[in-house]
């Protein structure tokens, strides 16, 4: 059974890798045109976003796991290399899952805070609490860096990755571990719904003001395009926080299993090694979605995709009534 599973996931990243550089490079690329009908700030939201997500790719799949499946003993198994690889994957997966907050309370405070959403719900802004955000959240990453040893010694150069011993005992080390894991995700699980219910409230006691303001029946279907927009906002938001939810809820079980189990990740039997990597996978998969996301719910992204795809097509067309002329 582990044998098969083995085989899975070292499928499964490959897969993930090939699809996941594509697709994000995509979307920053459409987004940052700034074409898809999307304000400036919830723009820069969804290209850090993406950004985040790319980098998760690159680091958690590409140089961690890849690598190992597929081309092992390179100068990336280096003790030093990998924990590197190892902090920047998990400081990127931190941004991807607070820069998923950060969007959230903005659209919050565009929809239900109309008083502060001139000053707050603006390009200026983004670019501050995102930087701010991937400073801070770097900086709590610095430790991991440390939790690593060495799995053997060739030549006096440490090869392999894997977390000390103390790192399931030492009372500085569980503390991290569980201030890592409230941090990310525990408390953006609490505060996106939060957000979400607010403002899918607020949106459902304005549509019936708006509704009886405008002396709608049901026999009538006059639209609003204020209340249009917002649903359109609205939708964009629940899919991309359901999306994390989902995705991000296996591996927030495991931690709650081995916490309060008090187990050792490293002595693991067959079906919790399993628990534990599948809760990885799924976590993985969230970083290829929020591109798809897009293209379903956001048909002006849909429109510059697909003028991107036939950009291409049509270069070549042009070349060859060039040269058959």
């Amino acid at each position: 059974m582990l044998e098969t599973f083995y085989r899975v996931r070292k499928i499964y990243f490959m897969i993930i890798s090939v699809i996941g550089i594509p697709v994000n490079f995509v979307a920053i690329a459409i987004l940052s045109r700034g074409k898809c009908g999307l304000s400036t700030c919830t723009t820069r939201y969804l290209v850090a976003m993406a950004t985040a997500d790319l980098l998760i790719v690159i680091f958690r799949v590409i140089l961690w796991r890849v690598s190992y499946y597929y081309f092992p003993g390179t100068f990336l198994d280096i003790t030093p290399v990998c924990s590197m690889i190892s902090t920047l994957g998990m400081a990127a997966t931190d941004c991807s899952v607070w820069f998923t907050v950060t969007f959230t309370l903005d659209r919050f405070v565009a929809i239900r805070c109309q008083k502060r959403k001139a000053n707050y719900c603006t390009g200026k802004t983004a670019a501050v609490v995102l930087t701010t955000t991937g400073v801070l959240l770097c900086f709590k990453n610095v430790p991991n860096f440390f939790k690593y040893r060495p799995v053997k010694v060739i030549d006096n150069i440490p090869w392999d990755c894997i977390r000390k011993p103390g790192y399931y005992t030492q009372p500085r080390w569980v503390g991290y571990s569980w201030f890592s894991t409230v941090l990310t995700p525990l408390l953006p699980f609490l505060l996106i719904l939060l957000f979400n219910a607010l403002t899918v409230r607020h949106i459902l006691v304005t549509s019936r003001v708006r509704k009886g303001l405008r002396g709608q029946s049901k026999a009538e279907n006059r639209s609003d395009p204020e209340m249009e927009s917002r649903r359109r906002s609205v939708i964009l938001l629940l899919t991309i926080s359901g999306s994390f939810i989902i995705l991000w809820s296996v591996k927030f079980a495991e931690f709650l299993y081995y916490t309060f189990a008090g187990l050792n990740q490293n002595n693991y039997i067959d079906s919790e090694y399993i628990f534990e990597h599948t809760g990885d996978m799924l976590l993985i998969l969230s970083c290829c979605t929020n591109t798809f996301i897009y293209g379903v719910t956001q048909s002006k992204f849909r429109e510059q995709f697909i003028s991107a795809a036939k950009y291409p097509l049509m270069l070549i067309i042009q070349l060859i009534n060039k040269q058959n002329i």
